[in-house]
């Protein structure tokens, strides 16, 4: 029965290890879906303001029209650079998200086991009080 009892303990303290791998695994993807949201956003900024610059009539010669076209485009590569981050950033977050779901499955499966077992250990404790009770009837019929 001692043995039982550790092997339920070493599964329970597997469990919480697993919980807190979980909940770190869990932490960094959301600062992974974070970061790419962010970097989205800046992306869809970047290049709204270059759509603005690029759309600007206001232009009175041919130098300044030249100096605005060289900022839109510089703000065009901007979001171009960030776009491609934006991209990366998913990625990472897709993969952290796929660690979070083997994570969860880890922590389930021992949180099963753990369940498995405490069951089991109940329903011998069942079986032998019910085995002792019975005993004892025998003994007190065979007296009587």
């Amino acid at each position: 029965m001692k043995a039982e009892r550790d092997k339920l303990k070493r599964l329970q303290r597997l469990e919480r290890v697993r919980a807190i791998a979980k909940q770190t695994v869990a932490t960094e993807a959301a600062r992974a879906e974070s970061t790419y949201t962010q970097l989205m956003q800046l992306a869809q900024r970047t290049g709204q303001l270059a759509a603005d610059y690029a759309a600007r009539t206001d232009i009175t010669d041919g130098a300044a029209l030249r100096d605005m076209n060289r900022f839109a485009a510089g703000l065009q590569g901007i979001r171009a650079a960030t776009q491609a981050d934006a991209t990366r950033a998913q990625a990472i977050a897709d993969k952290r998200q796929q660690e979070l779901a083997i994570a969860e499955r880890r922590r389930a499966a021992v949180e099963d086991r753990a369940t498995a077992q405490a069951r089991q250990m109940a329903a011998r404790q069942s079986y032998a009080a019910l085995a002792g009770a019975m005993q004892g009837a025998k003994r007190r019929d065979s007296r009587g």
